[in-house]
């Protein structure tokens, strides 16, 4: 395992070292690095001191936890542009609902747990609309009523990496309906993560670009990923581990209201690992995906492979991880 490279070595080094850190389409986000540390000192919903309170604020702020629990909200915790959320030396799960990003840019969200999400239409992240240089990482999400973490309406750059799904059914959803049809600028990087016996949807794409790499997929219900209407998806040295379903790459055939035909979306695989009687169908012409060194030159990537399904079991989720001392901001 020592051999296996991983990314972000560095990004724990100092409290504000997780900016422009990510990997992927998502690499920009500073979230709030040039803010003041917001210290939440309650599990209350909102008020003083409260999650709520520092994601209204307008001002970049760095959020850090004092206390360490569940926060049940009452209803979507909207978080505003130039946050991060840290929970970095502490174990904070939120119920009830989820956090709204909406048309917001440069947020981090690390090493929080999200569960049991109730009501019609609550994601654990839902991200909409016109959000982007967004960071998801190092989370834990799991039975929520519609989704874990939804990307739609015009949300573009952003990074899902090394975070564990479990115990849910519509797991990712990326691009909500055929109609939307400005979804052609949604870009996604996805990797480092557990899809843990979720039954679908990771993810399912419209319209966008999505780079899936070392991302570790066991016993689905349904099928892995998804492509439907002109969504581009490149599968790199990712494990499709199959359980009682083979069905790795399922093609939805749709119309986007401005064209005349109906179209499916195309999947690229290269170096992937199909286990257990996984079976991986190739239904549209590869080479009509991107690559992803038109956007971005490295990312951090091993083989797929026995020592990657141990490394993905380990790091992937909520941490058990010290909260780094705060350094100088770099202005």
């Amino acid at each position: 395992m020592a051999e296996f490279i991983l990314p972000y070595a560095r990004a724990d080094e100092s409290l504000r070292s997780l900016a422009g850190q990510a990997e992927g389409f998502g690499r920009f986000s500073v979230g709030g690095l040039h803010g003041a540390v917001y210290r939440v000192t309650t599990l209350a919903d909102d008020g003083d001191g409260s999650l709520r309170e520092g994601c209204r604020r307008k001002e970049p702020l760095w959020i850090v936890f004092e206390v360490s629990g569940i926060i049940l909200l009452s209803s979507y915790l909207r978080v505003s542009s130039y946050k991060t959320i840290d929970g970095r030396g502490q174990r904070l799960k939120i119920c009830g609902k989820g956090l709204q990003l909406k048309e917001c840019e440069h947020v981090i969200v690390c090493n929080l747990e999200f569960e049991g999400g109730r009501g019609h239409d609550v994601d654990g992240i839902q991200i909409k609309p016109k959000s982007c240089h967004i960071w998801i990482d190092r989370c834990s999400l799991k039975g929520y009523d519609d989704g874990l973490i939804d990307i739609t309406r015009q949300s573009t750059d952003i990074t899902i990496s090394r975070c564990h799904f479990s115990s849910h059914d519509k797991t990712m959803l990326i691009g909500a309906d055929s109609s939307h049809t400005e979804d052609r600028c949604i870009r996604v990087t996805i990797h480092h993560c557990f899809f843990d016996g979720t039954r679908q949807r990771h993810p399912r794409v419209r319209f966008g670009k999505i780079h899936l790499y070392n991302n570790y997929t066991r016993d689905w219900g349904i099928y892995a990923v998804c492509a439907s209407v002109e969504s581009q998806i490149l599968s790199q040295n990712n494990i499709y581990e199959a359980g009682k379903k083979p069905t790795v790459f399922k093609y939805m055939t749709e119309k986007a209201t401005d064209r005349d035909c109906e179209a499916t979306g195309c999947i690229r695989s290269e170096g992937d690992l199909f286990v257990n009687g996984a079976v991986a169908t190739l239904a549209t012409d590869p080479r009509g995906v991107f690559r992803a060194e038109e956007f971005y030159a490295t990312w951090t990537m091993g083989p797929a492979g026995e020592q990657l399904k141990h490394v993905i079991r380990a790091v992937a989720g909520w941490q058990k991880t010290r909260r780094p001392d705060d350094a100088p901001t770099v202005r």
